[in-house]
């Protein structure tokens, strides 16, 4: 599907913008990768990384500036949308940026993409748009419903297909790596609660699983990923027996301004547009009518549960999650 194409990834000096590059270059064989995002000194840093590879392009630009991302879509079949403010506490603490890059920049890439004929457009979405509690999510959210609605319009050639995803292991300011630096350096840990749940996979497989959805859409689907969960007491348990020792304190500090106890990844309201897609995937189809996805998923057998949750999907036990962390190169060394 990506060979020979040229492929812009927003954001694409992040975790997963990294990954993608990474799995785009290696397994896809693409004409071109251009990178885009606002960080000069991370671009220098994964371009050396890369070792100057010929087929990627970086393109310093915001998704806020619609004149420069206009330009950097010349030419593009592809956009990976993984550009945001994502950071539940920095977002509920300036609001309005996370409502200029999340919503506006969002609908910049729909006007953009559209103008310049791409032929997909595929949205980074999150756990946290699911019945939003904090602003970082409502803001998702709207991003979400922005790009899925895009496929109504008239003469559009351009297709619009989000991919919700939970906590990805070892992105950055994620609590593994913060834990991690926090045993390092004062040989602590602060817990919020250790009851919460969280959705939990590792960047390699998340980044897989979006390529593969990506292949099989049609447009206006939101592929959730089937992901297992752990507990924040879990995996504080976990870090300290890797990382600590008998002397290690944990820090009680208390749930955080907009965090849930536990994150869901379908909904209630959604659970009857939901299909059991494969083994890795569910689908829910949009609020409108489309004959075509309905025909197309219509053999797939509808989701039974109430909701998908990180309380009701796999939990990682000790075992199972030290399996995970030790697979992490970067927390390994």
């Amino acid at each position: 599907m990506f060979k020979n194409s040229t492929i812009l990834v927003t954001g694409g000096t992040g975790s997963w913008g990294h990954e993608l590059v990474s799995q785009l270059l290696e397994k896809h064989k693409p004409k071109e990768v251009r990178v885009y995002s606002r960080g000069e000194h991370k671009q220098w840093k994964m371009k050396r990384e890369f070792d100057n590879h010929p087929k990627l392009n970086f393109i310093i630009g915001d998704v806020r500036d619609k004149n420069v991302l206009s330009f950097a879509m010349r030419g593009v079949d592809y956009v990976f949308h993984l550009a945001a403010l994502k950071h539940v506490p920095i977002c509920e603490d300036n609001g309005w940026e996370a409502v200029l890059t999340n919503i506006y920049g969002t609908q910049n890439i729909i006007e953009c993409a559209i103008e310049r004929e791409v032929r997909k457009v595929i949205d980074a979405s999150t756990d946290k748009a699911v019945a939003p509690y904090n602003l970082y999510g409502v803001t998702k959210a709207c991003g979400e419903k922005l790009m899925i609605n895009a496929n109504k319009l008239s003469e559009c050639q351009t297709k619009f297909v989000a991919i919700r995803g939970g906590n990805v292991v070892g992105t950055a300011g994620s609590v593994i790596p913060l834990f991690k630096e926090q045993l390092a350096n004062k040989n602590e840990i602060t817990v919020t609660d250790e009851r919460m749940t969280r959705f939990l996979m590792n960047t390699g497989e998340a980044i897989g699983l979006v390529l593969k959805a990506v292949k099989k859409s049609l447009g206006g689907e939101i592929f959730v990923m089937r992901m297992p969960a752990t507990k924040l007491g879990t995996l504080a348990e976990v870090m300290i027996k890797m990382f600590g020792d008998k002397k290690t304190k944990v820090k009680k500090i208390g749930v955080r301004p907009g965090e849930k106890m536990d994150e869901v990844l379908i909904s209630r309201d959604e659970v009857g547009r939901a299909k059991v897609f494969s083994d890795d995937y569910f689908v829910i189809l949009p609020q409108y009518e489309n004959k075509k996805l309905e025909k197309k998923y219509q053999p797939c057998k509808p989701l039974k549960l109430g909701e998908f949750s990180s309380r009701n999907t796999k939990i990682l036990g000790k075992r199972e999650l030290k399996k995970v962390l030790e697979a992490e190169e970067w927390l390994m060394k």
